[in-house]
């Protein structure tokens, strides 16, 4: 099957109400350009850093602006749509950061929530600690979509490959990974660790990112990306401010690539041993 995609580029604020308004106008965009499947960013709701400011403004599933309007969104425009995540009030004070999936009714298909925490010190100064604030997602997920296999990932998630190579073994032949990265490690990696993921899975990438300078301060790196099943970039975005990207998807890719190159058929469980240190006169240490 061949079908378009689209990856939203924002630059969400503090408040879910006008993040709402540009995600509407953004996603209306993607669909007016054909895309039947379109993904928001991490944090599409509110990119706020400061905890009783977002305290102020968080909701649980039932009524969060955002899952209501992508709800509404899904059903007008007659596409599948996934919002990348945003922050959800769970029953024991913490928070999720859950991604979305809308289906052409209107009706939510399933969720992932973010499995692993960026608690990290950057040598910029920059300190980051979610698992302060947020509780982490147990489980992955894979959506049998009519049109394609769709895997789940949130942004620090494109670091441990291991989740998107178990996806990839149950069929997905869409890997996901909305963010949020900073600029610094985007600068570094951010490209590099997308067409990895789509390289060794033989499946093709899609990220939507959070871009620029936002209203708490915070400085994202943008540059929302569709890579194919061989590494190539498909489209991209800037690294600043709103943007849509779009890519055609031919399933019959994943099926050519993973032929050439049956690594998903070929891997082997191993053991692991720690050889001993040896001295530099062959005596164990």
């Amino acid at each position: 099957m061949v079908f378009k995609a689209a990856a939203v580029q924002m630059c969400s604020g503090v408040d879910p109400e006008k993040n709402a308004e540009s995600m509407a106008r953004l996603v209306r965009e993607a669909a007016r350009r054909g895309a039947i499947y379109v993904q928001t960013p991490e944090m599409t709701g509110a990119v706020q850093k400061d905890r009783a400011g977002l305290a102020a403004v968080l909701r649980d599933e039932e009524t969060d602006l955002i899952v209501k309007k992508a709800s509404e969104l899904a059903k007008e425009l007659g596409i599948h749509l996934h919002v990348g995540s945003t922050a959800i009030k769970l029953a024991d004070g913490k928070i999720a950061n859950r991604a979305f999936l809308f289906g052409p009714d209107g009706k939510k298909i399933t969720s992932y929530d973010k499995i692993h925490m960026f608690d990290v010190d950057l040598d910029n100064g920059e300190s980051w600690r979610e698992s302060a604030v947020y509780r982490p997602g147990e489980r992955a997920v894979v959506a049998d979509l009519p049109f394609a296999k769709l895997g789940f990932g949130v942004c620090y998630d494109v670091r441990f490959p291991h989740l998107f190579r178990a996806e990839a073994m149950a069929g997905a032949q869409i890997l996901t990974t909305p963010a949020a990265f900073t600029k610094q490690t985007g600068e570094a990696h951010w490209e590099i660790l997308l067409r990895a993921r789509a390289i060794e899975n033989g499946a093709y990438v899609i990220s939507a990112a959070q871009a620029g300078v936002h209203e708490d301060g915070r400085e994202t790196f943008g540059h929302s990306m569709i890579v194919g099943p061989w590494g190539k970039v498909l489209a991209s975005a800037g690294g600043t401010g709103e943007d849509v990207v779009v890519a055609e998807i031919d399933l019959e890719a994943v099926k050519a690539c993973r032929a050439k190159i049956p690594n998903l058929k070929n891997g082997r469980d191993f053991a692991l041993d720690i050889a001993p240190v040896l001295a530099k006169g062959g005596v164990t240490v």
